[in-house]
């Protein structure tokens, strides 16, 4: 993948604020609650949870941080940044305008419902009010539940208006992998259909008259006697547009019993948002981010070539 070298969240310098040394043996909360009296226990846990405190030269959110005779204390007047971590959600570049995360099967990209579910919007947006209650995210594509891999979100509506209006300009490459059922008559071609959705909620090739255009280019990585590992690059960006093409040529995606799979040698829907470049709005540079085959994927096509 290509480097590219996000802006950098740590600061070079220590920002403006109060300074003060430990005189005796202490933990970090009474010391702070003694220090900055009379503000609330509430207010100055919040100085914590922004990252504001630092010890040491360093920010700390922990309560209970050991003090020590000596010990430096800083009260930051500038909010510093969250780290953000999650088991479903890694974030791999984030700038002012953008962020592009790698996202785990079984994690929702966004909720339809009213109700507020655990999605990569939803994380995303309590992450950037963290800094600042009055930062959002906007969405810019989906991934389905049952994929995995790298897409984006715009952190101002400005970027997302932009990005969706020129997204066939902007979107330089985007490819995905996935397990099919089967060996595909050709190792090379290219699929163009027509879909339209159904009331059940499923996506399924029709007539031009009827349907929007669909168009994927995919190639044959590596096969054995029961499955089939490919690439996919996407021209158009339509709803279940991979799941409802692999159905439609007879090699459904392995796991999805929805789009006409028979067999679920993984316990999930093998498909895989491997690639994402795009040219950033705000500078013209392309970015680029791969992230690996799933070892799944390549576990299971070897496993049978095996056998």
């Amino acid at each position: 993948m290509q480097k590219n070298t996000p802006r950098q969240h740590h600061r070079k310098e220590t920002p403006k604020g109060q300074k003060r040394v430990v005189k005796e043996n202490n933990t970090l909360l009474p010391y702070l609650l003694e220090w900055l009296k009379p503000q609330s226990k509430t207010s100055v846990k919040a100085l914590l949870g922004r990252g504001q405190v630092w010890v040491n030269g360093a920010p700390s959110t922990h309560f209970n941080t050991p003090l020590n005779p000596g010990d430096e204390i800083f009260i930051s007047h500038a909010k510093a940044p969250v780290p953000f971590n999650h088991p479903q959600l890694k974030i791999v570049w984030e700038d002012d305008e953008l962020i592009v995360v790698n996202k785990k099967e079984g994690l929702l990209s966004v909720s339809d419902s009213p109700s507020q579910e655990r999605t990569a919007y939803f994380l995303l947006s309590q992450y950037v009010k963290k800094t600042d209650l009055r930062n959002k995210i906007f969405i810019l594509h989906r991934l389905d539940k049952g994929t995995s891999g790298l897409m984006m979100f715009a952190r101002n509506r400005n970027m997302q208006e932009y990005l969706r209006s020129n997204w066939h300009e902007m979107i330089t490459r985007r490819s995905y992998v996935a397990v099919i059922e089967g060996i595909p008559e050709k190792s090379e071609d290219t699929i163009v259909t027509y879909l339209a959705e159904n009331k059940q909620m499923k996506v399924y090739c029709t007539d031009p008259q009827n349907g929007k255009e669909a168009v994927s280019h995919y190639s044959l990585l590596k096969s054995n006697a029961t499955y089939s590992l490919i690439e996919l690059e996407l021209e158009t960006g339509r709803k279940n547009q991979i799941r409802a093409q692999m159905e439609y040529i007879g090699h459904p995606v392995a796991g999805d019993p929805k789009y006409g799979a028979k067999t679920d040698p993984a316990g999930r829907l093998m498909l895989h948002a491997g690639r994402l470049f795009f040219k950033h709005p705000a500078t013209g540079e392309e970015m680029r981010f791969e992230t690996p085959i799933p070892k799944q994927f390549r576990d299971l096509i070897k496993q049978k070539d095996d056998t």
